[in-house]
């Protein structure tokens, strides 16, 4: 699958210090590019009431993408109890 990352995901991985948790996010990534399709990713769920977007979680963190035109869209990475405030 193609990649592509939003400002806003740098930000948000900026603010990160835990280095065990960065490396969970690199595998995910990782996970991602390498996935035929969106199926074979895992700990992937839809988000309920919207069509192309999708959250990962990673710990108490939440991945959050969107899937257009065949293409992975990484747009935020933050912690569960604010993710649902600012995606999608």
């Amino acid at each position: 699958m193609k990649v592509l990352f939003e400002k806003s995901f740098g930000r948000d991985l900026k603010k990160i210090k835990d280095k065990r948790l960065l490396k969970q996010v690199q595998e995910t990534i990782d996970q991602v590019e390498s996935a035929a399709s969106i199926s074979d990713v895992s700990n992937m769920k839809k988000m309920q009431g919207f069509d192309t977007y999708y959250r990962i979680r990673v710990g108490n963190y939440r991945i959050d993408i969107e899937i257009s035109e065949g293409q992975v869209i990484f747009v935020c990475f933050l912690n569960r109890k604010d993710i649902y405030r600012y995606f999608p």
